[in-house]
């Protein structure tokens, strides 16, 4: 496959994750990775000697949260934007987990790279930061409008779909939405065969809406429907609250089941 041209060092800052457990380059224009996918990779049940598919996984941020947490735990992760699917590569190098993080650069509901991810069997779990805006004027800068703007292409509903035929009976799988996006996701885990759907909602603080929400679901799961208690990231004074404390700078789990 024809590669884009990486990013020199002057285009990419080198950030730190977890308290500084994860170094993560990434291009200091364009997609920038925020607390989205350590909450996503924190909420995701991982055991040591399990296998995780990410759908998306930009610079590799929520990969490598999960690899830092789970100790013998191993990622597969699909990025369509080659320079960053090149930076994610780098940064499992840079923190020294490149045995334990895969990255194969191409569209998530291609053929070829569903073979390719399925190549050493299926996976225990599955993850997803996805694009998700529908409305509104795509950002001018490329990289941000492939991040954020979801592909007619490749909608919502196909992500879900080539992610649940890559998992074993009763895997989990795992995304970080908006709630105006949590009608679709439904319908979208319901065709993909994936029940027992548990929504966590991230408050920003007590008595605001939440922005985002966990919403995991299992692999021929047949529980009803459940909203759990969430998060609330912010107290009064804007710093994150303990528990979200534990987690973004920690590295705890977000249980969700």
């Amino acid at each position: 496959m024809e590669r884009d041209a990486g990013l020199s060092a002057a285009e990419t800052s080198e950030d730190r994750l977890l308290g500084g457990r994860v170094r993560l380059r990434q291009p200091r224009a364009g997609f920038r990775a925020a607390i989205d996918p350590v909450l996503l990779a924190a909420a995701v049940p991982a055991r040591a000697g399990e296998r995780v598919l990410e759908a998306g996984t930009g610079s590799g941020a929520a990969a490598l949260c999960l690899l830092a947490r789970v100790a013998g735990s191993s990622v597969t992760a699909v990025e369509r934007d080659l320079v960053l699917a090149e930076l994610a590569a780098a940064n499992a190098a840079l923190n020294g987990v490149a045995d334990r993080f895969a990255v194969i650069a191409g569209d998530v509901t291609a053929r070829a790279i569903a073979r390719e991810a399925a190549a050493t069997g299926p996976f225990a779990h599955a993850m997803a930061n996805p694009p998700f805006h529908r409305d509104g004027t795509p950002s001018p800068v490329a990289a941000r409008r492939m991040a954020g703007h979801e592909s007619p292409e490749a909608v919502l509903a196909d992500w879900v779909a080539a992610m649940a035929r890559r998992l074993v009976p009763r895997g989990t799988l795992t995304l970080i939405l908006p709630p105006s996006r949590l009608p679709d996701a439904i319908v979208a885990l319901g065709g993909a065969g994936i029940g027992s759907v548990t929504l966590l909602p991230l408050w920003p603080r007590t008595g605001e809406p939440a922005r985002r929400m966990i919403v995991q679901g299992i692999k021929a799961g047949r529980s009803p429907c459940r909203l759990a208690a969430g998060l609330v990231l912010h107290g009064d004074d804007g710093r994150y609250t303990p528990p979200a404390e534990r987690i973004l700078r920690e590295g705890a789990a977000l249980p969700v089941g």
